[in-house]
């Protein structure tokens, strides 16, 4: 058995920076309604993500990325949107997008829409729906 093939059935950890503990529970568990698992810890938060662990870790300075680090494949992205607005979370826009959607829905070329968001820490996230969901 390779490296490669030993990992390829090993559970996946998601990792996330985050800075201040009290800023991602407020996003992370109540925004986004992710099950926290542990904030016992000094170095993360531990989030369930449908069976994957998501570990917030805590990083001193950081410049977040300009580009998604972690996203979901979600069957109604319009319901999930309007959920996450309700909740107070909001959508970015970015220049080339359909700047006239209401929900802020970008429609790749194969048809798969996507929504971006950011965390308070400035980590951009996404939700995208494939065109056969």
């Amino acid at each position: 058995m390779t490296a490669a093939a030993s990992l390829a059935s090993a559970p996946l950890v998601a990792f996330v920076p985050i800075t201040d503990k009290d800023k991602a529970l407020a996003f992370y568990r109540d925004q986004l309604g992710l099950t926290l698992l542990s904030d016992e810890t000094p170095f993360a938060l531990v989030f369930d993500l449908n069976g994957i662990t998501l570990r917030a870790t805590f990083v001193g300075e950081f410049k977040p990325q300009p580009f998604t680090i972690l996203g979901w494949h979600v069957a109604d992205i319009a319901g999930q949107i309007q959920s996450l607005l309700d909740a107070g979370v909001h959508f970015n826009r970015y220049p080339g997008m359909n700047d006239t959607h209401p929900l802020a829905i970008w429609t790749a070329p194969g048809g798969t829409q996507v929504a971006w968001l950011s965390d308070p820490f400035g980590n951009v996230l996404s939700l995208s729906q494939s065109p056969s969901a």
